[in-house]
């Protein structure tokens, strides 16, 4: 197998065991079963595939076309590249902070005792902030998919992948807001909404892994995913 089949399918699995990790966290919690820790436990490794994923698909972006090269001659692997004029690789960084910000955010839910203002800081805020990276990578991926436009390519099975993690991205923004903790409470905004927005983006972001792992990359054309 290619480089690039074998990235995209360590993206793809990333994101399968991702987003099942979030939604198992998510169903937890609505469903009261476990301790806090264990939902927090599940956010946590879900959300270090997620950055994995993320990773793996600036690695497919920075490496497409070298599999085309000569066999004759082994082609090292880039471990990074600087690409701003493309939009599948600001898709894919975008994606990556995003991931990076929700890692602030599930390391900071492990504290006890915190205001609401310091819940809001620690936790909150870098939680939404990653959301706005996630639709704005969804946004990204769809303008690349389009060439520049937003389209509908109802035969490719890359822009279905685009789509249900877009899909995924709205979701756990409207997720995030309801997450806000109320100051006069110390409670989320409405924590029935924060559950069920997460667990309904997370299975978007797992079937949209699985989607996925059946595209085939080009030279011209990678396959960015979207999750948190």
């Amino acid at each position: 197998m290619r480089r690039s089949g074998r990235l995209n399918l360590v993206a793809a699995g990333a994101f399968v065991l991702g987003g099942s990790l979030f939604a198992l966290g998510a169903a937890f919690a609505q469903l009261d079963v476990g301790t806090l820790a264990t939902v927090n436990i599940s956010y946590l490794v879900g959300g270090g595939f997620f950055s994995l994923g993320g990773y793996a698909s600036i690695l497919l972006v920075v490496n497409a076309g070298r599999d085309d090269r000569s066999r004759a001659s082994v082609v090292p692997m880039r471990w990074w590249g600087y690409r701003p004029h493309q939009r599948d690789w600001l898709s894919a960084v975008v994606l990556f902070v995003g991931t990076l910000l929700f890692a602030v955010s599930l390391v900071a839910a492990f504290a006890q005792g915190l205001t609401p203002r310091q819940s809001n800081g620690w936790i909150w805020l870098p939680d939404i902030l990653g959301c706005v990276c996630f639709l704005a990578s969804g946004h990204l991926a769809m303008l690349q998919m389009g060439g520049g436009h937003v389209e509908v390519h109802v035969h490719e099975l890359g822009w279905w992948v685009v789509l249900i993690n877009q899909i995924g991205s709205v979701l756990f923004f409207l997720a995030g807001l309801a997450a806000f903790t109320r100051p006069t409470t110390s409670t989320a905004l409405d924590a029935g909404l924060v559950n069920w927005g997460t667990f309904a983006g997370a299975a978007c972001f797992a079937v949209g892994g699985a989607l996925q792992a059946f595209d085939t990359p080009t030279s011209t054309r990678t396959v960015v995913q979207h999750s948190p």
